[in-house]
């Protein structure tokens, strides 16, 4: 009897210790105070880059609704948010990367640049002008129009990666 009061004893002990100090952690990947900021508008990207594929323009344009609308609590509007994002595709570009033996590029590197005009209305020291890039490579025996899509996309997404993690991610 004794044993199983000092066993309930050290149980109630132990839950008490556990509720008293509990510990929480918050792993949302954004350092917003939603108390001030509430929404970010989101202007679309024109391509201002001499090489133009137009299915880019929305594809971005989606790709960093989407991140905004699905990792944080900002209300996505067109115009006049708390935070404000515009600036364009500057560049999209392809470069030869390594040439073989007989002559001929074996590897074709992609690139795009989007400059990002970033405005925090509730604290203007975060605001910037900035570049972001991204590059990837294919097999120059593909042609581009069957690998464009997808490639454009992994360089989009990370694209919008770091736009996010500068824009409302202080790590």
């Amino acid at each position: 009897m004794r044993r199983h009061i000092t066993i309930s004893s050290l149980t109630l002990l132990l839950v008490s210790v556990l509720v008293a100090c509990s510990v929480s952690y918050k792993f949302t990947g954004t350092s917003i105070d939603y108390t001030k900021t509430k929404s970010i508008s989101l202007d679309k990207f024109p391509i201002r880059a001499n090489y133009v594929w137009s299915p880019m323009e929305s594809m971005f344009y989606n790709s960093i609704s989407d991140v905004y609308a699905q990792k944080t609590k900002l209300k996505v509007l067109k115009r006049d948010g708390d935070l404000q994002l515009s600036g364009e595709i500057v560049e999209y570009s392809q470069t030869n990367k390594s040439v073989g033996s007989d002559g001929y590029s074996t590897q074709v590197q992609l690139k795009i640049v989007v400059n990002v005009r970033f405005v925090n209305t509730k604290n203007h020291e975060k605001d910037f002008e900035q570049r972001f890039s991204a590059t990837t490579e294919y097999d120059s025996s593909k042609q581009l129009s069957a690998v464009q899509e997808e490639l454009v996309q992994q360089m989009i997404d990370d694209i919008v990666d770091q736009i996010f993690n500068a824009t409302v991610a202080d790590w």
